[in-house]
């Protein structure tokens, strides 16, 4: 009878094989809703991380192509149709057709979107140290490091 309550302690304090505040996934996740509680206080205009990405991407790199812009900004075809529209419909972007091929459109920003782009830049700058904030420099340019190689 010793030996079974023994089994049955070992059982008991044995670690599981699957932790979930062990899995990378889970922690990502964690720290993206941190960052993304501070994007939203912060940002300082009614945008979505998904709606800065695009219009930072095209204050970036000027006109492109809709799906080119998703592959730069991570986002798939349906994702980048409904930003651009949101954004449209807010006067911040714009389409025209590609003079190299007729059946492409070019998104680019209006005056409103480059402006807006240039007011929103400083904030989303704060963002990103208030998020890496725990960090030190070294920690942060390592971490940065290690996420860009796992991309």
């Amino acid at each position: 009878m010793a030996r079974s309550v023994s089994a049955k302690k070992s059982i008991k304090t044995a670690k599981p094989p699957y932790v979930l505040d062990e899995q990378v996934g889970f922690i990502l996740r964690q720290v993206w809703q941190r960052h993304s509680s501070i994007f939203s206080r912060d940002i300082g205009t009614n945008l979505t991380p998904t709606q800065w990405a695009a219009l930072s991407k095209l204050a970036e790199t000027g006109a492109c192509s809709q799906n080119q812009l998703g592959r730069l900004t991570a986002m798939d075809v349906a994702t980048i149709k409904g930003v651009i529209d949101r954004l449209t419909a807010r006067g911040l972007t714009e389409t025209s057709q590609d003079p190299e091929d007729g059946r492409r459109l070019l998104v680019s920003l209006t005056r409103a979107g480059q402006q807006l782009a240039e007011k929103v830049a400083p904030n989303a700058l704060a963002i990103t140290r208030e998020t890496l904030a725990p960090l030190d420099a070294k920690e942060r340019d390592t971490l940065m490091a290690l996420l860009n190689k796992l991309r």
